[in-house]
């Protein structure tokens, strides 16, 4: 491709991009392919001579983009948000012409101070204290895999890394009950052992229960284990149940645990002072991650992870081969030593971009209206006799259930788990679900970019409608 045909091909594509932003509602929001149906379409073999690139488009037109979900859809209100913006779209389209690989600062000055600017940037939008250094990894599974890897480290005296899994002793993870399933990944990852995460209970709010928490780290003491890691959530995957900081907190220090904290989404909601409250007990905090892909409107992936003692996480991971080794080593941050990967994108850039482009006044107006349809919509099934809220409206998520007069308990789950499918069926939107106290739950979460509360009013009307109709 010519850079004359590349500049044709790149307004094309522009145009297309802006289109689809402007037009997103409109497409089902929720594929409806059946397995295998786009494999079959795509040839058995590449092509052997060069084809045009408006071949190319041509085919993700009829193939590919029937086979999409449109996370971007006002009406997408599943899982958690992966948000992108206009700013972060430009941004990630620089960042792509570059093809800058940033795992040192030689090999792209820029990109490693920017990051560290915008870490510092983001420590403050949140209000976690000046001490903390941060770095921005591509999610937070791996995040919460560096920080139990470097938790083992410090437990051990960095003994694993040198000799083995099996020279530390029996080392225990503790989470709750309604913790990411990512923390059960990293513990298999880190060496540690499924059998050895202690899943916590939880009390009324789905929040770990912290006397559940010492009842567990004493009794492992006692067997002779040693409690290395626990990993408290700020907004849980399934109801963004608020774990009690402080109290957990405490508990680590009196017994020298490492405490990473698990604030995906519900993160971006601290540069609000109305929420500052989930950080109570930062003192305790020994590593602390959030995504600005999921609610700060950066899209995938951005992660950004902080940690007190930037030193025992670097000495974790650095390792130096003499292809690597540079002058300013040890004057500068080589983020390649602050994480699993070597290779390192230029996230920060669009960190940047989406940052100054709204400014934190106009980030806060759009999180806490978003917050504010959530609250709304929880009023709206509380009104209803045959709706009932299932779990605290913290945040932007709505847990709730279809609950008809005269259904026993037995049936429920059932009429629930199909009013889920019906729903998803339509292509009007796109729900979720989680199991709380054996209830299927539908998960509702208003974090999409551009949603609002005449999107989540029609919803709230289409599901009453086809629930129904059951």
């Amino acid at each position: 491709m010519t850079p004359d045909e590349f500049r044709k091909h790149a307004h094309e594509l522009v145009e297309w991009m802006a289109g689809y932003m402007e037009s997103v509602e409109k497409y089902p929001v929720k594929s409806d392919v059946k397995p295998g149906e786009i494999f079959k379409r795509i040839p058995e073999a590449p092509p052997v001579l060069p084809e045009a690139f408006s071949s190319l488009m041509k085919d993700f037109e009829e193939i590919i983009m029937p086979g999409i979900t449109h996370w971007q859809s006002p009406n997408f209100f599943a899982y958690f948000p992966a948000n992108t913006s206009p700013p972060s779209i430009l941004a990630e389209m620089i960042i792509s012409t570059l093809g800058a690989q940033c795992m040192n600062w030689e090999t792209s000055p820029a990109a490693a101070e920017l990051e560290e600017k915008m870490m510092i940037w983001l420590r403050g939008m949140i209000g976690l204290p000046d001490y903390f250094e941060g770095v921005i990894q591509d999610t937070a599974s791996t995040a919460t895999l560096a920080a139990i890897l470097t938790a083992r480290e410090k437990i051990s005296g960095f003994a694993v890394n040198n000799d083995g899994a099996a020279s530390a002793g029996v080392l225990r993870v503790y989470c709750s009950q309604q913790t990411h399933s990512s923390v059960e990944k990293d513990v298999r990852i880190s060496g540690i052992g499924r059998k050895n995460l202690i899943k916590v209970a939880v009390r009324e709010d789905f929040s770990m229960d912290p006397l559940r928490l010492d009842e567990a780290i004493t009794a492992d003491w006692k067997k002779g284990f040693i409690p290395c890691c626990v990993v408290a959530t700020l907004g849980t995957t399934g109801s963004t149940a608020v774990d009690p900081l402080k109290a957990i907190g405490e508990i680590c220090s009196r017994n020298g645990i490492w405490l990473h904290v698990d604030a995906a989404m519900a993160g971006t909601a601290l540069i609000l002072p109305e929420f500052q409250w989930m950080l109570e007990g930062r003192e305790y905090v020994d590593s602390f991650v959030f995504n600005p892909h999921k609610w700060m409107f950066t899209n995938f992936d951005c992660s950004a992870y902080f940690v007190r003692d930037a030193g025992i996480l670097i000495k974790t991971f650095e390792i130096l081969p003499e292809y690597l080794k540079t002058r300013t080593r040890g004057i500068v941050n080589d983020y390649r030593d602050w994480g699993v990967p070597l290779g390192r994108r230029f996230r920060a850039l669009k960190l940047w971009s989406v940052i100054r482009s709204y400014g934190t006044d106009e980030l806060k107006r759009k999180i806490r209206y978003h917050i504010s349809i959530a609250k709304r919509l929880s009023e709206l099934v509380s009104t209803e006799k045959d709706f009932e809220i299932l779990a605290p409206v913290i945040l932007n998520v709505v847990c709730f259930r279809y609950h008809p007069e005269g259904v026993p308990e037995d049936e429920l789950n059932t009429i629930n788990e199909k009013l889920n499918h019906l729903l998803n069926d339509s292509g009007k939107i796109y729900l979720t679900h989680t199991v709380l106290n054996h209830r299927y739950t539908l998960r509702m979460v208003t974090g999409q970019t551009n949603v609002t509360l005449e999107h989540a009013e029609k919803a709230w009307d289409l599901i009453k409608k086809i629930a129904r109709g059951i």
